[in-house]
């Protein structure tokens, strides 16, 4: 898998180039060689910001509808716990087996073996390619470390 380092302040992370990035630090990419079944995970950069995935709670169904932004569950990390919205449009297929008994390969495998759920569709309007995903992450760290030094002062 060809991937683009990124290195910014404290953070670093390789980041898949054939996969789609959403504005909320997912990554999108097509199952194996299926053009409309999609994994989605979280980027790096998210694992870092959540710390180890310790539970996932989906509130959607195999076959269910579901829409960019509509809230399908909610997941908890040992730095945070937040409500989990979708980053696609079409059907719900369902979730990754392996997070139930191995949560933290979210952290550790993130792009491969760590994703989340899948769904029949297509991604959501607004989603990024690698570079652009980069440009965007590239203010968020800026963003907070400005933040953080006004904070300090």
């Amino acid at each position: 898998m060809e991937t683009i380092r990124f290195r910014h302040a404290h953070f670093s992370a390789r980041f898949p180039v054939s996969y789609r990035y959403s504005p909320s630090h997912f990554w999108m990419a097509p199952e194996n060689k299926s053009e409309t079944i999609w994994r989605v995970g979280f980027t790096k950069f998210a694992t870092r910001m959540l710390g180890e995935l310790v539970e996932m709670v989906l509130d959607v169904t195999q076959q269910q509808s579901v829409a960019s932004g509509q809230r399908i569950g909610s997941i908890e990390g040992f730095k945070a716990a937040s409500d989990l919205y979708c980053v696609m449009e079409g059907r719900f297929v369902g979730s990754n087996p392996t997070l139930l008994s191995e949560a933290c390969v979210t952290r550790s495998d993130p792009y491969v073996e760590g994703w989340l759920y899948a769904v029949e569709g297509i991604p959501e309007e607004g989603n990024l390619d690698v570079h652009g995903y980069i440009e965007l992450l590239t203010e968020t760290i800026e963003r907070l470390h400005s933040k953080r030094s006004e904070s300090v002062e």
